[in-house]
């Protein structure tokens, strides 16, 4: 399970998904949550699909890679339907079972939850997947620029984002070798019910911690050995601009929020 979630990871390559510049891809992931909330059909739900199996296609990271990222939130997204599928009132029911019914409308939103989060989640880690920690830190500082003014530091939330997706990664590894070591020593963290498995999850747990401090203690003296002092007077070794493709990005996106927001008026 741990193996399978990919948040975080940087894949690198050479196409036209990793060329945008960060703030680009920023936007259009900002631009496509809001489509996927506005959309109120199956059609604008299947435009949206055919735009992210697309990008995918161009990125060339490789769908399966994405459906690995949903099987760790699966569970959220299964409860999350059979929430709106049982308690969502309707015209119509099509099953009634005691005080549980199933309604034309719960069938409809529970569809749609389902596939709203699924395209948001694999639409956010393209993103990730495409972009190194760094670009995206350059990328988010530059947007939030003019947040400065107003005496937000905006440099040190973007230094914070970008070193807490470059470790995860190597926390999901440090917990999977852990819970191998306990595993070794006769560590049994399958059976028994759920407060029996959460107390077997104390000794994975407390190794985790003192790892994560020390590997925290040990950047912020390697960033103190570097003189790092925040980021006033700080320069750029990549100076971010944006090239034709940057805007023909946003314009298609642009383009593709619009088109749903109006089929939503609509009612497609």
């Amino acid at each position: 399970m741990l193996k399978d979630i990919t948040l975080g990871q940087y894949f690198p390559g050479d196409t036209v998904a990793h060329r945008l510049d960060p703030r680009t891809k920023i936007l259009l992931v900002t631009l496509y949550i809001i489509a996927l909330f506005c959309a109120k059909s199956i059609v604008t739900y299947a435009l949206l699909a055919l735009v992210l199996a697309v990008c995918v296609r161009i990125s060339k990271v490789g769908i399966r890679s994405l459906v690995r990222g949903l099987k760790p939130v699966l569970f959220i997204i299964i409860f999350t339907g059979i929430l709106n599928l049982f308690f969502t009132p309707g015209d119509r029911y099509l099953v009634e079972w005691g005080a549980l019914r199933i309604s034309d409308a719960g069938v409809r939103n529970a569809v749609f939850m389902v596939l709203r989060i699924m395209l948001l989640i694999m639409g956010t880690f393209l993103m990730t997947y495409t972009t190194s920690p760094i670009s995206l830190t350059d990328g988010l500082e530059r947007l939030l620029g003019g947040l400065k003014k107003l005496h937000v530091p905006v440099h040190e939330l973007s230094m914070m984002m970008s070193i807490a997706l470059r470790f995860i990664p190597t926390l999901i590894e440090e917990t999977d070798k852990i819970m191998s070591a306990q595993k070794a020593r006769g560590a049994d963290f399958e059976s028994g019910n759920l407060i029996q498995r959460a107390k077997a999850m104390i000794p994975i747990l407390v190794p985790l911690f003192i790892s994560a401090f020390r590997r925290a203690d040990e950047l912020a003296t390697a960033m103190e050995c570097r003189c790092y002092h925040g980021g006033e007077g700080r320069t750029k070794l990549h100076v971010l601009k944006y090239a034709p493709r940057d805007w023909m990005a946003l314009t298609a996106g642009i383009v593709i929020t619009v088109g749903v927001i109006v089929l939503g008026r609509f009612g497609l």
